[in-house]
Order: C-alpha cells, then sequence, then structure tokens
C-alpha cells in the first residue's frame, strides 16, 4: 500500500481550519481531545470488524462500512500530523505485514497513541502511529485507491455537516 498524503493532509487542514476557526477553537490546544477521537474511532472500527469476538458467530459489517469507519480514523490521524510539531512525510510505506491479526494490530495502534500522548515531540511515534494504522487498512484489504476514495467522500460529507451546524 502506497498512499500518497499530500493532497489529504491539504484537504483535512482546510477542514480542521475551518471547525476551529467556525468554534473558536484556534488558540487550544487539542492533541489530546484529538488522540481520544481516534482512540474511539479506533474502537467504532473493531466493533464493525467484529475480530475480537470470539463469543460470537454474526459476521462482520459490510466492507463499505469498515471502510467508513477505517477512514473516520484516517481524519483524525491526519489532523493529529497537522497539529503536532514536526514535518510529517508526504508519502509513507506500509512494511509487509508484520502484525499476523486484526486484534494485535488493534492493540499495536492504541499502544502507538499512549506512545504520542506520553512523547508528542518524536516525530517518529507519530510516524509508527501511521504506519500500523495503515497496516490494519491493509490487513482489511483496503487499496490505496478505495483509502482516497472514501477518504474525499466522508470529507464532503464533513464539510456538508459543518454547514448544517453539526
Amino acid at each position: 500500500m502506497n498512499l500518497k498524503l499530500q493532497s489529504l493532509f491539504e484537504m483535512q487542514n482546510e477542514l480542521d481550519r475551518r471547525i476551529e476557526r467556525e468554534r473558536g477553537l484556534e488558540n487550544e490546544d487539542l492533541v489530546d481531545k484529538k488522540i481520544l477521537a481516534l482512540q474511539v474511532e479506533l474502537g467504532e472500527l473493531a466493533n464493525e470488524t467484529r475480530c475480537f469476538k470470539f463469543w460470537s458467530s454474526k459476521a462482520p459489517s459490510e466492507r463499505s462500512v469498515i471502510l467508513e469507519e477505517f477512514v473516520d480514523g484516517i481524519h483524525f490521524l491526519l489532523s493529529l500530523g497537522l497539529i503536532l510539531p514536526y514535518d510529517v512525510p508526504q508519502q509513507m510505506q506500509v512494511p509487509e505485514l508484520v502484525q499476523e491479526n486484526l486484534v494485535d494490530a488493534f492493540l499495536k495502534v492504541y499502544e502507538d497513541l499512549t506512545n504520542l500522548k506520553n512523547n508528542r515531540e518524536d516525530v517518529n511515534n507519530y510516524v509508527t502511529l501511521m504506519e500500523d494504522y495503515l497496516m490494519i487498512g491493509r490487513l482489511l484489504g483496503f487499496t490505496s485507491e478505495e483509502i482516497n476514495e472514501a477518504y474525499l467522500s466522508k470529507n464532503e460529507v464533513n464539510h456538508s455537516r459543518q454547514d448544517q451546524g453539526y
């Protein structure tokens, strides 16, 4: 998976600046809130995949629902990269499959979020988080093209929601 991030960061920046301006948040430190938001989105994604629900035989949600949840996390991941004090790589490579299963991959991203919260200044914590989150996408079988298209679609929805006073 080779994801070109420049345009996604630019779109996320536009959305973030709009929200901050319209909500009067330009001078607030939103890092912890965005970390928590990403943790919640990660949980919602895990819930849709049902990868941890060993007690249930119910199938995962439809692929489109899982992709939308994955992209919700991408929004907050990009948003964090925009407000932390370093340049984010414009293109990231997801390493070969390191995690063998989704449960391990989800737990690794939770660990990465804790590391980022505890040490915001180290760009490597963010890069690791980004790579590990994209690993979940790889394990779910999403292509870069699918992620880009789903992000564009959800970004439009998010702007529309702001138009409606969401």
